[in-house]
């Protein structure tokens, strides 16, 4: 999103709950009149954004023996040579933190934010109520997210860019869809080449003064079942006979369904959530057997 969307902002409950985003390049501030409102706008500069391409620890074989999909079927590796597009989550995905967490450590909060992450992620409660108490949490303001923004790049994982860059060789479109904020992904989608315009996921909202307001109820990534929405609405749009989503969490195991993606891919070369992990299509450690599967 190239600017701050006038729209309601959730107010943020008494209980916390935090959703993973990622970083944000540097920032200048404008001011932006936007119907009876006045909020600020933070303008993006990728030039001059780092990122930081990190390593993780491969999962336990004996954690990965307890699947049954850690190797595809005949079926899940055609349908994924021939995919017309991918969706990617991007906390614990395409990078290896999980943005808001991080947000959050910085300003303060980490520990208990970081529980309510896990349970979103488990999808043991409401992904909007877990979101609105995450950040009810510490309630970032303008200048502390730019400040976490310049000093805290991107880390992203290990193979991603590669991975990104075969797809496109193959003509397959690739997407960014994400339960964490705009403002933090729009510089990963900078340094992977992937277009603004095929992010869905949340924003921020500040007021005249900087001050936290609460994020946008108008993105579909803002609820449960919004990845899933989100999926149906790019597939609706481009007409895709064949689309899939990786991510680690609930919320992208969500996506697969009718109209939505064909197959569900489990990233856990970051975090392994078993229960999410075990209904997945293909089970993967590492983007590389993804990439050698494209050829």
């Amino acid at each position: 999103m190239e600017g701050l969307i006038s729209a309601r902002a959730n107010p943020i409950r008494p209980y916390c709950v935090q959703e993973n985003s990622l970083f944000l390049p540097k920032t200048s501030l404008r001011l932006k009149t936007i119907g009876f409102h006045n909020k600020l706008e933070i303008m993006r500069n990728p030039k001059a954004f780092t990122s930081i391409n990190a390593s993780v620890q491969p999962l336990e074989a004996s954690k990965e023996d307890q699947f049954h999909n850690t190797l595809p079927s005949k079926e899940v590796v055609e349908v994924w040579h021939n995919t017309d597009a991918v969706c990617f989550d991007v906390d614990s995905t395409v990078c290896l933190d999980e943005g808001i967490d991080e947000l959050a450590e910085f300003c303060g909060a980490g520990n208990a934010v970081a529980e309510w992450t896990a349970r979103a992620m488990s999808g043991s409660v409401p992904f909007e109520d877990a979101l609105a108490a995450r950040l009810s949490l510490f309630n970032p303001s303008l200048s502390q997210v730019q400040d976490f923004l310049e000093k805290k790049p991107p880390r992203i994982s290990p193979g991603i860019d590669e991975l990104v860059k075969k797809l496109k060789t193959k003509n397959i479109d690739v997407y960014l869809i994400s339960g964490g904020f705009r403002q933090m992904i729009n510089p990963v989608a900078s340094i992977l080449g992937i277009p603004v315009s095929h992010i869905f996921a949340n924003q921020l909202l500040f007021g005249s003064s900087g001050e936290f307001l609460g994020f946008d109820g108008n993105e579909p990534t803002s609820r449960s079942g919004g990845k899933a929405t989100a999926v149906q609405l790019i597939r609706k749009a481009h007409g895709y006979r064949s689309l899939v989503m990786i991510g680690d969490g609930a919320t992208d195991l969500e996506a697969r369904q009718p109209g939505g993606a064909d197959l569900f891919i489990c990233y856990a070369g970051v975090q392994l959530r078993e229960a999410v992990a075990s209904k997945a299509d293909w089970l993967v450690v590492n983007f590389k057997d993804l990439i050698n599967a494209l050829e």
